[in-house]
């Protein structure tokens, strides 16, 4: 069995997987795509074993690189159509509500013009997002109207049109943490608390946050496993937070890092993550 993993930046998750795949016994290539140059119009790509485990933290370096490798006949977890609906929070909210996963209230107002009424719709507070990205950059809360303008005028001074879009979200009062939880096809293979560093509300471990160990429970399992179906299924992180209606899933993941829900976890995460791509690749 040959395992691929690709990044565009080595972290220690990625060093984790290459050594848990060794202890079962596969070979494993770790590709650096930013120092790749592929032929998409040739008849064949090779080099890349039986399947590959997508890991790039760019969101289009990984979702383009994953639609070339399927084009040629490759593996990939996760597929094309899960990294293009876990990148775009546009999409992933979409597929939630359609597949009745509870979530925030959220609006997408298309210019400026309408992101005030938006506000409006949704209440203050509100909270915005970039369409894409991740770590908590640019997620932005505006409690008031003029806080939004603000936010408005600094997101209209940049030069990328879908910035001149919005992503408006209820801000949903909870305490100060949520909950990541890992899913590797129909398991939940890691869930921890993610509670928020001092003065910041986000949860984010790269922002500071640290971890605790979260119990499941029949609901937030079935939630969390419904959440990774709506999107497309595969390798994911459903992020969720406790509201007074109940558990409410705001974001899923495709290229999860696990460094943080590993510190709360006896379970080893990475031989969780290797066993899953080997089974798939058998299947």
């Amino acid at each position: 069995m040959k395992l691929t993993i690709t990044f565009d930046r080595l972290r220690l998750e990625e060093k984790e997987l290459v050594k848990e795949a060794a202890k079962a016994g596969c070979k494993t290539d770790l590709v650096d795509v930013r120092k790749l140059s592929l032929n998409i119009t040739g008849k064949k790509i090779s080099g890349f074993g039986d399947i590959v485990l997508q890991r790039c933290i760019s969101y289009y370096r990984s979702l383009y690189l994953t639609w070339i490798l399927e084009n040629h006949g490759m593996r990939v977890i996760n597929t094309a159509k899960v990294a293009q609906a876990c990148g775009n929070k546009l999409l992933t909210s979409m597929l939630l509500a359609k597949a009745g996963v509870p979530t925030p209230k959220t609006y997408v107002a298309l210019s400026s013009e309408s992101v005030f009424e938006t506000a409006d719709k949704v209440g203050y507070p509100v909270v915005l997002k970039p369409f894409t990205g991740s770590w908590g950059r640019m997620v932005d809360i505006a409690k008031e109207p003029q806080t939004l303008n603000t936010i408005v005028e600094y997101r209209e001074a940049m030069q990328s049109p879908i910035d001149h879009m919005y992503y408006v979200q209820e801000f949903v009062k909870r305490p100060p943490r949520d909950i990541r939880l890992i899913v590797a096809g129909d398991e939940i293979i890691a869930s921890v608390y993610r509670n928020a560093p001092k003065d910041d509300w986000r949860t984010n471990v790269a922002r500071g946050g640290t971890t605790t160990a979260f119990k499941l429970n029949k609901e937030i399992e079935e939630i969390t496993l419904k959440a990774a179906e709506a999107v497309g299924g595969g390798l994911v992180g459903v992020d969720a937070m406790e509201s007074k209606s109940g558990y409410l899933v705001h974001e899923v993941n495709n290229t999860v890092e696990f460094k943080g829900a590993q510190a709360s976890t006896e379970h080893k995460i990475a031989r969780k993550i290797v066993d899953y791509a080997v089974a798939e690749a058998k299947r």
